[in-house]
């Protein structure tokens, strides 16, 4: 009989787990996922290779849906930020779980669009949307989130008089940090995204009796793999009074977006709030903020991204060479790296690895596990206690579900990994893996250049 891999797992809030929720043991003590052995599924579909566990997907989106509508007494809609990994696997099913969709590229709209996610649960956001990506939400109906005035201006010329509004959400800097990673801070008054607090009034007064918008929504978001929660609490109160101002101003705002943020559990020290913890907090706020300023209760929006699908990815890798430097570092190599997960060279971002094979073998050295890139900083995890294994192995990354196929490059012209969704003891594949070949579709070369010795 199968048994769990990682004991505590949590299968209500996936986000706190290292592996996904499915992770066991097989019969022969191999690791398998969504009831499909690792090694197996390396030896069909070849690495690197994402897999993807869809229970873990489902899961997650049912826990943020019965959270809100257990804590919140009004309406309430969770929107996947597609941005941490934009397929139309995914969109499929993240659209059958009743949630909707933000998108911030007219490729992620499309995506949206096609993957079957109505067009009525999509944002699009962006901080420098081209006029093209802003016809195509305003052509679909989808909200277009404002940040700044260049998109207010591009709209306006952009809807022809006696059309329908375009439906906006305007989003600000609360001003307010967290203690999170410097690059993904969002939410304080030195960011690139939204309006600044002072300039809130003045927008939604230019905007009163304007015939070709529709402000029906306020966003603001406070940053990325936050553990911490009173941050939110004092987000509801800042949210709040501007609904109120808009109320006042005569804007027709229904909704209220908090936008997302909560962490999920990479290494074994991480200790993430639960998805039921974080909408308890984020919902009695808002709602208790509104009850003090006698405003009736907005649908209430939350935009989670990583804490939906990154515990629900796992890389699977093949190792190869090996080298020792003496009385320094012992480097073992693998058939992938920043090209498939560019977070480790770019955040320093710490993960979670074993052999799927032997995936409870004792540490007997310690390694840095590297890429195959050109370039010395492709390390994926650095001074690792691992198991000794030999060149033609496979060891498994975990919680590799967000900011990995979506931030992959052709980096030293390696082509992308496929990835599989695995449920139930089924694999199917949802993105091709490229081949070297597919790099050179879009090259051209001059014709001049064709005789050249």
């Amino acid at each position: 009989m199968p048994q769990p891999f990682e004991s505590g797992c949590d299968q209500n809030s996936p986000n706190r787990n290292l592996a996904p929720v499915t992770a066991e043991l097989d019969d022969q003590g191999r690791l398998a996922v969504g009831g499909c052995t690792l090694s197996e599924l390396a030896e069909r579909y070849g690495t690197p290779l994402y897999v993807l566990d869809e229970s873990s997907i489902r899961q997650a989106c049912q826990a943020y849906r019965e959270s809100l509508k257990r804590h919140y007494p009004g309406d309430s809609l969770a929107i996947y930020a597609s941005k941490a990994n934009s397929s139309l696997a995914l969109t499929a099913v993240v659209a059958s779980e009743a949630l909707g969709l933000d998108a911030v590229s007219a490729g992620e709209l499309i995506t949206a669009l096609d993957g079957g996610m109505p067009a009525d649960r999509i944002v699009l956001h962006g901080n420098n949307k081209s006029v093209e990506e802003l016809a195509l939400a305003y052509r679909h109906g989808v909200m277009v989130v404002a940040d700044n005035q260049h998109d207010l201006d591009r709209l306006q010329e952009l809807i022809p008089a006696g059309r329908a509004p375009a439906r906006l959400m305007l989003r600000f800097t609360p001003g307010i940090e967290c203690h999170t990673h410097e690059y993904i801070r969002t939410g304080h008054l030195d960011s690139k995204f939204g309006f600044d607090p002072d300039q809130l009034e003045p927008v939604l007064r230019q905007l009163q009796g304007a015939s070709w918008a529709r402000v029906e929504g306020l966003h603001a978001h406070i940053g990325s793999q936050i553990f911490e929660l009173e941050p939110h609490r004092d987000l509801a109160a800042v949210m709040a009074d501007a609904l109120r101002l808009a109320r006042d101003l005569g804007h027709p705002v229904r909704d209220l977006n908090v936008g997302g943020g909560l962490g999920i559990r990479y290494v074994a020290s991480d200790n993430p709030p639960s998805i039921d913890a974080w909408v308890k907090v984020v919902a009695e706020a808002v709602a208790t903020a509104c009850r003090e300023r006698n405003l009736d209760l907005p649908r209430l929006m939350c935009e989670p991204g990583r804490s939906l699908v990154a515990p629900a990815g796992v890389t699977v890798y093949t190792v190869g060479s090996r080298k020792v430097v003496p009385g320094v570092r012992t480097y073992l190599s693998v058939d992938g790296g920043m090209s498939d997960n560019p977070r480790p060279i770019t955040y320093q971002s710490l993960y979670t690895t074993c052999l799927v094979d032997r995936p409870l073998a004792a540490a007997e050295e310690t390694v840095t596990l590297a890429g195959k890139h050109c370039e010395s900083g492709d390390v994926l995890l650095k001074d690792l206690a691992f198991p000794a294994c030999s060149s033609g192995e496979v060891l498994a990354v975990f919680a590799t579900g967000a900011y990995n196929a979506s931030m992959s490059s052709n980096y030293n012209r390696i082509p992308r990994p496929a990835a599989v969704l695995v449920h139930d003891g089924h694999a199917e594949l949802v993105q091709r893996r490229e081949q070297p070949e597919d790099l050179l579709r879009y090259d051209l070369l001059p014709e001049r250049l064709t005789s050249v010795v």
